[in-house]
């Protein structure tokens, strides 16, 4: 995966000062991000603060491994109903 070049805190903080409000185009200028990155930042994290983000970004992985494994079991399931029932 790849490593991300601010943390979920500076960019909470960075949404804020826009939410202040200061200019995108200078808070972007400020950090170095273009326009579309905080627009985009923004419809993904809404209002959210730092620790609020992290525990989302946690739950969408977690939620994203139980859907892997609810997947691969259901296949299990389907080609052992085949075997019983000699569908082969």
């Amino acid at each position: 995966m790849k490593q991300r070049r601010f943390t979920e805190e500076q960019i909470s903080t960075i949404l804020k000062s826009v939410e202040d409000g200061q200019k995108v185009v200078d808070v972007c200028r400020t950090h170095a991000v273009s326009a579309a990155t905080s627009y985009r930042w923004k419809s993904m994290d809404g209002g959210l603060e730092g620790s609020q983000v992290q525990r989302l970004r946690h739950l969408e992985e977690e939620n994203r491994r139980l859907k892997h494994i609810v997947a691969d079991l259901t296949l299990d399931n389907a080609a052992l109903n085949d075997v019983i029932e000699k569908k082969w």
